[in-house]
């Protein structure tokens, strides 16, 4: 059989260079978002043949994609991680900064909310070394410094507390809120987090 004659499976020939098909990159899209809201309701319990069904796919196009079950918490992980990053800026190019980081500390809510779904298989597969350890503290806390570094710049956040100190702060409102599972406790300390990286008031 010659190569013309294998059916196309959506993903560039190896050595190709040649990009992602469109319909299979839709495929891999609708099949993260399946699988982060099947996990979110699952708690983690979804099966791969489940979020292939809720996505219209069948299973080997899921396994095309995300061989194993790993391979597709890895991904979404990914996916989710470069979400919260990449909104900084965005948020920065349309709202002042003391509301882009407050907006901004939503979605990595909701980021932190997602990965707790499906953190045992995350902490699995960091210790076996089938998923890879991603810098994610460190992505976190660059996405910080840009828009504390826009406030401090218009005068709307503080100029004396470093990124790092934020993070660690956000972390602690997302680990002490997480068992009562209560999400207007969430939005009260966020507001505070922001109240207090406000300059304080010149008399």
């Amino acid at each position: 059989m010659s190569s013309s004659d294998l059916p196309d499976s959506g993903l560039p020939a190896e050595g190709t260079g040649r990009p992602v098909r469109a319909d299979a990159r839709r495929n891999r899209e609708r099949l993260l978002a399946v699988a982060r809201d099947a996990f979110a309701a699952t708690e983690g319990r979804a099966t791969l043949d489940a979020i292939a069904r809720e996505a219209g796919v069948g299973i080997g196009t899921l396994y095309r994609h995300f061989p194993t079950r790993e391979a597709l918490v890895e991904a979404l992980y990914a996916a989710e991680l470069d979400a919260v990053v990449t909104s900084a800026p965005e948020l920065l190019s349309r709202l002042p900064p003391e509301v882009a980081l407050r907006t901004w500390m939503d979605r990595y809510a909701a980021f932190f909310a997602t990965k707790r779904s499906f953190s045992d298989t995350l902490r699995a597969g960091w210790a076996a070394g089938t998923i890879a350890t991603p810098a994610t503290r460190e992505r976190i806390t660059a996405a910080l410094a840009e828009i504390l570094g826009a406030g401090v710049r218009t005068g709307s956040l503080r100029a004396d507390v470093r990124p790092e100190e934020v993070t660690m702060m956000l972390l602690g409102v997302f680990l002490s809120t997480t068992a009562g599972n209560s999400p207007e406790l969430t939005e009260r300390l966020l507001d505070l987090v922001v109240d207090a990286l406000r300059p304080a008031a010149k008399h």
